[in-house]
């Protein structure tokens, strides 16, 4: 079995060892670098399989498969400092930095693979977005709730800039939770009941396609027609459109 080693110990690092590790018979060895060192002791108290190691030199010293998982803004100056082999596979969950860049960091590793991991990858349900298709990829997130492979390179980053999606979707959720607790809803149930609605819903995706689902949702002359074509009226859904373009700009700088 692989051993993988993790540069970078922050949210998405946590939820691929816990998936990983958790009620797994037989986990995989997992090194981690002390980058994000709390979280990394949490993890190797709660695993056995997990260990932290001293520096991040000594992650790739142990392990065959990397994971690099460290912030885009500091990634290169973490890079730098460490001794690729030619055996390391490299993963990288580095947002908007492309294989060209990511091969001449990490020479002379192969293969090199762009991924998206979620942090759902934690409950095993990350459907996680990985660029080129590789086999060490695959076997590490396919367990983790599954791969897909888009046709290139650039439509990665597309997949990439969805994700820049979730805090507004729950800024969202959130003043709709507002505006009832400004109708006289204690908070807390503003919230619970939010929190059912949408959680619920989510339970019903993935059967048809979106547009379909939609219009099971709608009656004609209804009020759930009235808020989407009042939302659509004024603009939101251009707003989304302009404001991800702008995101999947950033990240083809």
């Amino acid at each position: 079995m692989r051993a993988y080693g993790f540069v970078g110990a922050g949210e998405i690092t946590a939820a691929i060892v816990e998936g990983l590790s958790a009620e797994v018979a037989d986990p995989p060895a997992v090194f981690l670098s002390p980058r994000g060192r709390q979280v990394a002791h949490e993890l190797a108290g709660r695993f056995p399989n997990v260990a932290v190691c001293a520096s991040n030199e000594d992650v790739l010293d142990a392990a065959s498969v990397i994971v690099l998982a460290v912030r885009p803004a500091v990634a290169q100056e973490v890079v730098a400092e460490l001794e690729f082999r030619p055996d390391h596979a490299v993963l990288s969950a580095v947002a908007g930095v492309p294989l060209a860049t990511l091969r001449e960091w990490t020479a002379p590793a192969a293969p090199v693979v762009r991924t998206i991991p979620l942090p759902q990858a934690a409950r095993r349900q990350s459907l996680t977005a990985l660029f080129p298709d590789h086999p060490v990829a695959r076997g590490l997130f396919e367990p983790l709730g599954g791969a897909v492979v888009p046709p290139d390179e650039p439509t990665l980053d597309v997949f990439s800039a969805a994700t820049a999606t979730f805090a507004a979707h729950l800024d969202y959720l959130a003043t709709i939770a507002s505006w009832l607790a400004g109708h006289g809803v204690e908070p807390g149930a503003a919230d619970t009941y939010v929190t059912h609605l949408f959680a619920q819903l989510g339970e019903s995706l993935g059967t048809e396609s979106l547009t379909e689902l939609t219009g099971k949702h709608i009656t004609p002359g209804g009020i759930n027609e009235q808020l989407k074509t009042a939302l659509r009226h004024d603009g939101v859904s251009d707003s989304v459109r302009r404001a991800l373009d702008a995101v999947l700009a950033r990240l083809r700088e």
